[in-house]
C-alpha cells in the first residue's frame, strides 16, 4: 500500500491548502488580540475605549479562534493530507475546494464585520433570545455550506482512490481525514437547521419568537462533535506523523482506524450533557447521552496506549533500558515532535476535566462557571492548537517549497514554552476561580457583590498575566509562519507519513465499510434525539409559532 502513496503534495493542491491556512492564522492574530483585551478588562487593568463593548470582543475571540482558526486550518491540513497520500486532486476536486474556500471567506468576512460593528454580540454559542443581525447568521450559513463543499471534494478524492484500488485499505491519513469530514457534515446539520429555520426568519422579523430549547438542542447537537472535529486532526498527526518524525513506526493501523470510527459513532448523539441543568429534557434521555459521552473515553485511552507503545518501541529499538529509558531517546530538541507532545500531555488533565463536565452530579458544581472556559483552554487552546503549531512547522514549508531552519526550530521551542507557561497561568486560575463560583462569559466589573468579586481578583490577575504571555506566543507563531511561508530558504521539506510496524495485524476491510458505520451512526442519533425532540416541539411554550418549531 505504501508504494502507492505520493511523496509530495502537488503545487496546485499546495496553493489550495495554504489559502485555508493563511485565513486560519489571520483569525489567530485578531482573535488572540481580543482574548488579551478580555483578560485585561476582567482584571480591572484596562477600560475599553468608548463604543467597544466587552461582549463584542468576547464574541470575536470565541468565533475567530473556536470556529474560524480551527475550521480553516483543519480543512487546509486535510486537503494536503489527502493529496499527499491518496494522490493529486483532480481538476474538478481542486476547483470544488476553491469554491468551498471562497464561499467560506465571504461568510467569514460578513460574520466578522457584524461582530466588530457590535451588531452580533451574541457570543460564539449565539443562544436565543440574544439576537444578531441577519447577516451574521447568513455568514455562518455560508461558512457551513462552504465547508460542506470542501469536504465533498475530499470525499470524492477518497472514493476515487477506493475505486482504483479495490480490496485494499485506503491510506491511513486519507481515511482519517474523510472520517473527520463525515463527522463534520453530520454534526453541522444541526446548527445549519437552527440558523436556517429558526434564527434567520426570527432576525428578519418573519416570526416573533423561537423555541429556545429546540435552538439550544440543535446547537449542542453540533457543539459537542465540534470538539472532536478539533481533536481528530491532532490525532491524525499523533498517529501518523509523529512516528515518522521520531524515526519509529505506527503501532497499529487497525487500532487507529477503529479509534476514528468510535469517535464518529460516539461524538454526535451526546449534546444533552451540555444541557444537564435545562428543564424540558427528560432526565432519562440526559442519562442516555451522558453514558454515550463516557464512551469516548475508550478511544481516548486506546490512543494513549497506542502513542506510548509507539514511543517505547522506538526507544527500545535504540537500546533504551528500564521502564522509562525510552523517554531519553525521543527527539526533545525537534519542535515538530516537542510541541505536539506538550499538547498530548495537556490532554491528560483536559480529559479529566471533560469527565467532570459530563458527569451529572459534578457538572452541577462547575456548570456555567469559568471552570468550563478553563477546560476549553486546555483542550482546544493547548492540546489542539499546539499540535496544529507542530504540524505547521513541517506542513507550511513543504507546501511553500521552503525549509524549517534551525533558527526557526529554536524559536518554535521558545514559543511553545511561552504558550505552556501562559496557559498554565490562564487555565489553572480559571479552574480554581470556577470552583469558587466565578461566572463564565461575564465582565466582572459589572457582576455580583463587591465582597465576592474581591475573592476572584487574584485569579483574574493571573489570567491577565497568562493572557499577556499567550499573546507573546501568538506574536511568535505569526513570525514563524510568515518566515516559513515567504522568507525561509528554498528547499524540500518532508511531509512525514509513518509506516506501520512490521508485526502489526493486517487491517480488516470492515473498518472501511461505510454502510455499516453510517447505519449505526444514524441509529444512535435517532435513538438519542427523536423522542426528546418531538417532546420539545409538542410541548413548546405558549406563543410559539407554526408547528411550535419556531
Amino acid at each position: 500500500m505504501m508504494s502507492l502513496e505520493i511523496k509530495k503534495v502537488d503545487k496546485r493542491d499546495a496553493k489550495l491548502s495554504m489559502a485555508y491556512i493563511y485565513v486560519a492564522f489571520i483569525a489567530l492574530a485578531i482573535g488572540g488580540l481580543m482574548g488579551l483585551l478580555q483578560t485585561l478588562v476582567r482584571s480591572g487593568k484596562l477600560q475599553l475605549p468608548g463604543g467597544i463593548n466587552y461582549y463584542e470582543i468576547l464574541t470575536a475571540h470565541g468565533v475567530l479562534l473556536g470556529l474560524v482558526l480551527t475550521t480553516y486550518f483543519i480543512l487546509g491540513f486535510q486537503f494536503a493530507a489527502i493529496s499527499r497520500t491518496a494522490g493529486t486532486l483532480t481538476n474538478k476536486a481542486r476547483i470544488t475546494g476553491w469554491i468551498g474556500f471562497f464561499i467560506m471567506v465571504i461568510g467569514t468576512i460578513s460574520t466578522t464585520i457584524m461582530i466588530l460593528t457590535n451588531k452580533a454580540t451574541v457570543l460564539y454559542t449565539f443562544y436565543a433570545p440574544l439576537q444578531a443581525h441577519f447577516i451574521f447568521y447568513l455568514g455562518l450559513t455560508l461558512v457551513i455550506v462552504g465547508s460542506w463543499v470542501a469536504c465533498g471534494a475530499m470525499i470524492a478524492t477518497y472514493i476515487k482512490w477506493r475505486k482504483e484500488n479495490p480490496g485494499q485499505p485506503s491510506p491511513l491519513l486519507s481515511f482519517m481525514a474523510v472520517t473527520n469530514s463525515i463527522m463534520w457534515i453530520v454534526a453541522t446539520l444541526g446548527v445549519a437547521g437552527e440558523v436556517l429555520f429558526q434564527l434567520i426568519p426570527w432576525s428578519l422579523g418573519w416570526v416573533d419568537t423561537v423555541n429556545v430549547l429546540v435552538s439550544r438542542t440543535l446547537f449542542w447537537y453540533f457543539g459537542h462533535p465540534l470538539v472532536y472535529f478539533w481533536l481528530l486532526p491532532a490525532y491524525m498527526a499523533w498517529y501518523v506523523i509523529i512516528p515518522k518524525i521520531i524515526g519509529g513506526k505506527i503501532f497499529s493501523d487497525s487500532l487507529a482506524r477503529l479509534v476514528f470510527i468510535l469517535f464518529l459513532l460516539f461524538s454526535i448523539p451526546v449534546g444533552f450533557h451540555h444541557q444537564l441543568t435545562e428543564p424540558g429534557i427528560d432526565a432519562g434521555w440526559k442519562f442516555v447521552q451522558v453514558i454515550l459521552t463516557f464512551m469516548v473515553i475508550v478511544p481516548s485511552l486506546m490512543t494513549a496506549f497506542s502513542m506510548f507503545a509507539t514511543f517505547e518501541m522506538f526507544g527500545r529499538s535504540k537500546g533504551a533500558k528500564g521502564l522509562f529509558g525510552w523517554l531519553k531517546k525521543l527527539p526533545w530538541r525537534d519542535a515538530r515532535f516537542l510541541v505536539p507532545f506538550i499538547g498530548m500531555v495537556a490532554f491528560i488533565p483536559a480529559g479529566a476535566g471533560g469527565i467532570i463536565n459530563a458527569s451529572n452530579q459534578m457538572n452541577q458544581v462547575v456548570h456555567n462557571t469559568i471552570w468550563v472556559t478553563g477546560h476549553f483552554h486546555l483542550t482546544v487552546a493547548t492540546t489542539v492548537v499546539l499540535t496544529f503549531f507542530g504540524i505547521s512547522y513541517w506542513l507550511i514549508p513543504h507546501l511553500t517549497g521552503r525549509i524549517f531552519t534551525k533558527a526557526m526550530n529554536r524559536l518554535a521551542i521558545f514559543q511553545a514554552i511561552c504558550w505552556t507557561i501562559g496557559m498554565a497561568f490562564m487555565s489553572t486560575s480559571m479552574h480554581l476561580e470556577g470552583l469558587l463560583g466565578g461566572p463564565r462569559r461575564t465582565a466582572y466589573t459589572t457582576y455580583g457583590d463587591a465582597k465576592q468579586a474581591l475573592d476572584w481578583i487574584p485569579y483574574q490577575v493571573a489570567q491577565a498575566i497568562g493572557g499577556s504571555i499567550l499573546f507573546l506566543g501568538i506574536v511568535l507563531i505569526i513570525v514563524i509562519v510568515i518566515n516559513l511561508a515567504f522568507f525561509a530558504p528554498k528547499g524540500e521539506q518532508e511531509f512525514p507519513v509513518g509506516e506501520v510496524a512490521e508485526n502489526a495485524e493486517k487491517t480488516p476491510l470492515v473498518l472501511e465499510n461505510w454502510k455499516i458505520w453510517l447505519t449505526i451512526l444514524t441509529a444512535l442519533i435517532l435513538i438519542a434525539y427523536t423522542v426528546p425532540f418531538v417532546d420539545m416541539i409538542q410541548n413548546a411554550p405558549p406563543g410559539s409559532k407554526g408547528f411550535k418549531f419556531w
